[in-house]
């Protein structure tokens, strides 16, 4: 409870209707078991864990996305995110957006350039759930960097 005001923290703010509605979409990014680049992310805040899978292209930036999730809605949410805006991007661009994803969630940098990531922003009031949104930059960045075969 807040002792100012007599209420529940802010989590209904952190679990608002499009955090869930983005929770929805990560249906549209299975996992690819045929991909060329796997990895796995485990959250020590949360226990929440993404499997992620990649398919690049000739110069090495990601062609196709696919995860199998479990985490809560914010989780979720983010591994959406970053399923949406990630075609494209290659390692480097990635090392750059969680870096600057982390700054942005502790307050001491600028909201990164990703699309959706605004829709993040009440998470910057639980650390908690930092790590965990965190883990689909993190776990594409290892793909990226041990894929398991080409293609």
């Amino acid at each position: 409870m807040d002792s100012a005001t007599g209420s529940a923290p802010a989590a209904g703010k952190l679990y608002s209707r499009e955090i869930l509605s983005l929770a929805t979409e990560l249906a549209n990014y299975p996992y690819i078991d045929d991909a060329a680049a796997k990895a796995s992310a485990r959250s020590r805040s949360c226990g929440s864990t993404l499997d992620i899978a990649l398919r690049t292209n000739a110069s090495g930036e990601i062609a196709a996305v696919g995860m199998a999730v479990t985490a809560c809605a914010v989780g979720q949410a983010a591994a959406a995110i970053f399923a949406l805006g990630a075609e494209g991007k290659a390692a480097g661009d990635l090392d750059a957006a969680d870096a600057a994803l982390r700054a942005w969630l502790t307050r001491s940098g600028e909201m990164p350039d990703w699309p959706g990531i605004a829709f993040l922003t009440a998470a910057q009031e639980f650390p908690g759930r930092h790590d965990a949104i965190r883990l689909p930059w993190r776990a594409a960045r290892l793909a990226l960097s041990n894929p398991t075969h080409a293609g």
